[in-house]
């Protein structure tokens, strides 16, 4: 206990240090720090029940890659100093998979995600988990007997406007537009475009067995496809039409179709194959529509890159709410995840979805084919979100801090 209570005063004596390093929506003065109505609360991290986990160096190679990845545009809401993340990510070059655990604990100070109680309830110390995959489907680079349904290339006119973006006349709540000689419009929906609204424009990347297979290769965000001849190419994303996004597992249960209870992906989409007409109007109420880019399958046992710009880590790549968490962010995932024995999983922010919102959410990327779909389908658990913040590169007393050894 002595020791958590040095660590927790150390921990708010440099606050107001990392505080000034902070951006975004974090309340540091007279109080603790807070991101998205949550408080975080500091943790030790070597007190956690399970730390590091187990296979903690794969959380750190999933790190290393996170490090690695290309600039991309982030929200300026993000939580956490660009400078102190890439402080930790310079000492984990040099840090051994065995040592994967202590680096953690050397380089970043953990925090409890507490968000305020319902209805004037006690605080919620968990947060909700689901899991996605790459889905692997059938297809061909041309229309033919059994592949019909196109996936598009992304339209020369759609721009997409980037976290908190906005263009004149448009509702803010767009996230992409429509170019035009005049001016921006929304872009069409997902029942337009697949009625022929946007023409020539409309150009097949790859042909699919039918409008459910693009359903779910949309849902997921990109996928990899097998061609007659054996040959697998990835299906990635490249732009959406900026509408919101509506879950049609959700209408399914609401219309009376299925129940609540067992509902998993491959009930729901066999429900839709087997009701075409009432699948397609169900479908279509979910307006947004994604367009897609071919790439080839570099390293099989990674799955296609993330919002951050890297290949995503099976069970170690996180979706999170990107205006709120700066990729290259760990977590600790506090519970037994999809039944398993361990008390918590190391993960690493590099991926979002916008579904994803709020401080103490998260979606698990869990690999691809059938049986990561059939995991992804079954995770929806209640768990505890610490985020890993690193430590300020200058102690409140001047002297670097976490200096030397990873």
């Amino acid at each position: 206990m002595t020791g958590f209570w040095y660590r927790t005063i150390a921990s708010l004596a440099a606050l107001a240090l990392v505080g000034a390093l902070l951006p975004g929506p974090v309340a540091v003065a007279a109080g603790p720090l807070r991101v998205g109505g949550a408080v975080l609360e500091p943790v030790d991290l070597e007190a956690l029940q399970g730390f590091p986990g187990t296979e903690a160096a794969a959380a750190l190679d999933a790190f290393r890659r996170t490090c690695a990845a290309p600039p991309v545009e982030i929200a300026p809401t993000v939580t956490g100093s660009a400078e102190d993340l890439a402080a930790a990510c310079a000492r984990a070059a040099s840090a051994k998979p065995q040592e994967a655990g202590s680096f953690f604990v050397r380089n970043f100070d953990a925090y409890r995600i507490v968000r305020p109680g319902e209805a004037g309830g006690p605080p919620r110390r968990t947060g909700f988990l689901t899991g996605y995959f790459e889905p692997e489907l059938t297809g061909d680079l041309s229309a033919g007997p059994g592949f019909s349904t196109p996936a598009l290339a992304r339209p020369d006119d759609l721009v997409s406007l980037g976290p908190g973006e906005t263009r004149p006349g448009l509702d803010p709540a767009l996230r992409a537009a429509r170019a035009t000689r005049t001016g921006f419009e929304p872009y069409p929906d997902r029942a337009t475009i697949e009625d022929g609204g946007i023409g020539e424009r409309a150009r097949p990347l790859v042909y699919l067995r039918d409008p459910v297979d693009l359903f779910v290769l949309q849902v997921q965000g990109s996928g990899r496809v097998r061609l007659p001849d054996g040959r697998a190419v990835r299906v990635l994303y490249d732009g959406r039409n900026g509408r919101p996004y509506t879950s049609v597992a959700k209408l399914i249960v609401q219309a009376g179709h299925l129940p609540l209870e067992g509902l998993t992906l491959p009930r729901w989409t066999g429900w839709l194959r087997a009701n075409p007409e009432l699948a397609k109007p169900l479908m279509r109420a979910n307006a947004s529509y994604i367009f897609f880019r071919l790439a080839e399958v570099e390293d099989p046992s990674l799955g296609p890159p993330g919002a951050a710009g890297i290949p995503l880590t099976p069970g170690r790549s996180l979706a999170v709410d990107s205006s709120l968490w700066r990729y290259g962010t760990p977590f600790w995932l506090e519970g037994r995840i999809a039944g398993e024995d361990a008390a918590g999983r190391l993960v690493v922010a590099a991926d979002t979805g916008s579904a994803i919102v709020g401080p103490a959410r998260g979606d698990l990327y869990l690999g691809t084919g059938e049986a990561a779909g059939i995991a992804a389908g079954n995770l929806r658990d209640p768990v505890g979100f610490v985020v890993l913040l690193p430590k300020p590169r200058t102690s409140p007393s001047g002297s670097p801090a976490a200096a030397g050894a990873p």
